[in-house]
């Protein structure tokens, strides 16, 4: 592939799922503040293997990849830095015109993402990429190479402590 089509096809790749991306980089637990860079990071990590992707097979699952490992090893840095997760005044702006609304949707956010930042990296990955991503267990086991009965082990498993959390942090019983 010619360095200009190669251009081309990457950048069409980022202007229709850099969103995508930074969207999974938050629900995999990396702050607003960062999530600018970590995406450009993934993109990079993506640009570097442009031609081992396959176009028979569908692009997010491929790029979830990505963003999954770069997560990873961010969150392994940031535990070494000892970040905080609050949410800042960026995440607290909305123009909806029914503020009670807009603060129990904040609210039920804030309590959603303590209970992903409660779990583990690997129980939090399985449930965001079952129940936010809408991936199936089976393509949860093929991209943990494990069997199909321990991806249905590991979704249940990270559903029960998610609410466990939920619970603990405020939601009503």
């Amino acid at each position: 592939m010619s360095d200009a089509l190669r251009l081309t096809a990457f950048r069409a790749i980022y202007d229709a799922n850099v969103d995508y991306v930074q969207a999974t980089l938050r629900r995999l637990g990396v702050s607003v503040a960062e999530t600018e860079d970590v995406t450009h990071d993934v993109f990079v990590a993506v640009f570097r293997h442009l031609e081992d992707y396959d176009p028979a097979r569908p692009l997010r699952p491929w790029l979830f990849g990505f963003a999954y490992r770069v997560a990873l090893d961010h969150r392994r840095l940031a535990r070494h830095r000892n970040e905080a997760n609050a949410p800042t005044d960026q995440e607290m702006k909305d123009d909806a015109p029914l503020p009670d609304e807009l603060l129990e949707e904040e609210r039920a956010r804030i309590l959603c993402q303590r209970g992903l930042d409660a779990l583990d990296f690997d129980k939090r990955t399985v449930l965001v990429m079952f129940e936010i991503e809408g991936r199936s267990a089976q393509e949860i086991a093929d991209h943990f190479s494990i069997p199909l009965n321990t991806a249905y082990s590991r979704i249940r498993l990270a559903r029960a402590e998610f609410e466990r959390h939920i619970r603990k942090y405020g939601a009503p019983r």
